[in-house]
C-alpha cells in the first residue's frame, strides 16, 4: 500500500509539475551562448568548394528508382545530401579548384521486404565506385581519398554491419581509411569511428513532423515517454546483447511505474505524444544512435540519452549537455530518481534552448533546404577541416592504401 501511495504521489507531483512548466512554457527561446551558438549559425557558403563526381546511375538514381522507400528510411541522408549538393552554391564544376570531392553512392538503398537495410553489398559497391573515380579522374590518386568525403549512414558507418561485434570483426573498408566519413555512428574510443569523421543526425521526415505539430501551449502531462523495442527476439533471442541490456532494464524497472509512458506499441499519435512529454528516452539499440533524438529535439521533449560514450551530431555546435540528460547504462534502474531530482528551473532552461529554431533546423534535412539545417552543418564541419595539410598529398608513385585488404567477399565485383 505504501509503495502504491508513493507511486501515485509521484504521479500527481509529475502532473502538477508538467502543468507548472506549461504555464511558463515557451515564454521565450534562448540562444546558445558563446562559440557554440556562433558555430551553429555559421554560413558555409564561400568557405569551401565541393566537386561532385558524375557517376553512372547504377550507383544512385537507378537504385532509388528500384525502391523509392529509400527516400523515407532513417539512412536517407545519403540521398538528400547528393540532391542538396547538386543545387548548392558550394558545388564547383571545376575539380581543379575544389576543396573536397564527393562520391554519390546510395549504399544503404538495399531493403528487405519489411524495409530494413541490408549492408552486405555496400562494401563492393563503394569499392567499385572508388575504382571508377580513381581510374577516370586524377584527384583520388593525389591523396588516396584524403580530400574526399563519403556519406555512410549505416548503423556502424563504413563497417557495414548492424551488429557491433560483426562490424568490428569485418573492419572498415580499407580504401576508405584516409577519407572523411560523414556518418550517423559516433562512439568515443571505438574502432568504428574514424578520426576526423563528422557525426550527423539520422534522417527523420521533416514534412511529416511539421504536419503533426500541436498548439505550443498544450500541457506536457507525460513525464517520461518511449515507444520502441525493449528486446530483439529475432536477432538476440537470449537477450542482453541488444542495446547492451539497457532497454530491457527500462522495461523491467519501469513498466508499471505511472510516471513512465513506455510501450512497444507505436500509436498513430506518436508525434503528438512526444509534444506532450517532458522527457523522451533515447536509448541505444543495435547502434548507439536512433531517430528518437531528432524527434525529441524537433518536438521540444528533453532527450534522455542512454548510450555510454556516444558522440552526438554536430557536437561542436550543439551543447548537448545543456539541452539533454545523460544517464549511464548501468544507472538505468535509478532513472526515476535521476529525472525527478532535476530542478524545475533546469528543465525550463533546457526547454527554452530546445525551443530555439536553430536547434531544430540543425537536426533536419529539409526540402527545400534552410539556412543552418543539417546540410549546412555538414558543410560547416568540412569547412572547419580546411585547409588540408600538405602531408595528405602523396609523392609521385607513393601508395599507402592496400587495395586487396579486407574480407574476400568485399573483393568480388559489384
Amino acid at each position: 500500500m505504501r509503495k502504491c501511495l508513493w507511486l501515485w504521489g509521484l504521479l500527481f507531483f509529475a502532473l502538477g509539475f508538467a502543468w507548472s512548466i506549461t504555464a511558463e512554457r515557451n515564454p521565450c527561446t534562448e540562444r546558445i551562448s558563446g562559440s557554440a551558438g556562433d558555430v551553429l549559425e555559421d554560413d558555409p557558403v564561400g568557405r569551401l568548394k565541393v566537386y561532385v563526381y558524375e557517376l553512372p546511375s547504377k550507383y544512385n538514381k537507378k537504385i532509388l528508382q528500384k525502391d523509392p522507400r529509400c527516400l523515407s528510411h532513417m539512412f536517407a541522408a545519403e540521398i538528400f545530401m547528393h540532391r542538396f549538393l547538386l543545387s548548392s552554391p558550394v558545388q564547383t564544376l571545376n575539380p581543379e579548384g575544389a576543396d573536397w570531392f564527393y562520391t554519390p553512392i546510395y549504399a544503404t538503398c538495399d531493403l528487405t521486404p519489411t524495409g530494413l537495410p541490408l549492408p552486405f553489398k555496400s562494401p563492393r559497391m563503394v569499392r567499385s565506385a572508388i575504382q571508377l573515380i580513381s581510374s577516370s579522374w586524377p584527384y583520388w590518386n593525389r591523396t588516396e581519398g584524403a580530400d574526399h568525403f563519403f556519406v555512410v549512414p549505416h548503423d556502424f558507418g563504413a563497417y557495414f554491419h548492424y551488429q557491433e561485434e560483426k562490424a568490428i570483426e569485418r573492419g572498415i573498408l580499407p580504401i576508405l581509411r584516409r577519407a572523411t566519413l560523414v556518418q550517423t555512428f559516433g562512439q568515443r574510443n571505438h574502432v568504428c569511428l574514424n578520426e576526423g569523421s563528422i557525426t550527423i543526425p539520422p534522417y527523420a521526415p521533416p514534412q511529416k513532423m511539421r504536419a503533426r505539430q500541436i498548439p505550443p501551449d498544450t500541457p506536457r502531462s507525460i513525464f517520461v515517454y518511449f515507444r520502441g523495442l525493449f528486446c530483439d527476439v529475432n536477432n538476440d533471442p537470449e537477450g542482453g546483447y541488444y542495446a547492451r541490456g539497457a532497454r530491457a532494464a527500462v522495461w523491467e524497472n519501469f513498466k508499471s511505474n505511472p510516471l513512465f509512458d513506455i510501450s512497444t506499441e507505436h500509436p498513430t499519435t506518436y508525434y503528438e505524444d512526444m509534444q506532450r512529454a517532458i522527457f523522451c528516452l533515447c536509448p541505444l539499440g543495435w547502434a548507439p544512435w536512433s531517430p528518437r533524438l531528432v524527434e525529441a529535439i524537433v518536438f521540444g521533449c528533453i532527450p534522455v540519452i542512454i548510450a555510454d560514450d556516444t558522440v552526438l551530431p554536430f557536437a561542436d555546435a550543439i551543447p548537448w549537455e545543456e539541452i539533454g540528460v545523460f544517464v549511464a547504462e548501468e544507472d538505468v534502474p535509478k532513472l526515476d530518481k535521476i529525472l525527478t531530482s532535476i530542478p524545475s528551473h533546469v528543465i525550463l532552461r533546457k526547454q527554452r534552448l530546445l525551443a530555439n529554431p536553430s536547434m531544430k533546423r540543425a537536426m533536419l534535412f529539409p526540402q527545400p533546404t534552410l539556412p543552418g539545417d543539417a546540410f549546412h552543418q555538414i558543410l560547416n564541419g568540412l569547412a572547419r577541416k580546411l585547409p588540408h595539410p600538405k602531408s595528405v598529398y602523396l609523392k609521385p608513385g607513393e601508395k599507402i592504401l592496400n587495395w586487396t585488404a579486407g574480407p574476400i567477399t568485399d573483393l568480388k565485383p559489384w
